[in-house]
């Protein structure tokens, strides 16, 4: 018999950061200690898979390298904005040591414009600018 805790955590939708791998691992980590407390996805990430913006309060869990359910995490913002308007604090809050967004916006054109992002979105040519639209979202871990 399935207790009520668990029922509530099957229906929650994953919470990817990155790809499997070193990264996931380093962020998911960094979420767990309670670092991270942001993260920025391309607007372009969701058009492709055909995936409606996380509203505010969606709970969703998250998942490691292995695919395995950690934590449980609530969002309390979700912004659309460019990315040449991400903001310091913003950076800062992703927990991953950006000292300014000039760091942090060099880490993230790197990881959008790589090979791995390139062919989830379906263009190899893909690159990023200031009038890019990125989807920045701050949350809490619940349990």
């Amino acid at each position: 018999m399935k207790n009520r805790d668990s029922e509530d955590r099957e229906q929650l939708k994953p919470f990817l950061l990155a790809f499997p791998g070193p990264l996931r691992d380093q962020l998911v980590a960094a979420v767990l200690s309670g670092r991270k407390v942001s993260t920025t996805g391309l607007l372009a990430e969701y058009e492709a898979e055909n995936e409606e913006l996380p509203p505010v309060g969606e709970r969703s869990a998250l998942i490691d390298s292995e695919g395995r359910e950690v934590a449980v995490i609530e969002l309390t913002e979700v912004r659309v904005l460019r990315l040449g308007e991400v903001d310091l604090q913003h950076a800062l809050d992703e927990g991953e040591g950006y000292g300014s967004v000039a760091e942090w916006r060099a880490a993230h054109e790197r990881f959008w414009q790589g090979e791995e992002m390139r062919e989830a979105l379906g263009d190899g040519g893909f690159v990023v600018d200031d009038e890019t639209w990125v989807v920045a979202e701050r949350f809490r871990v619940l349990r």
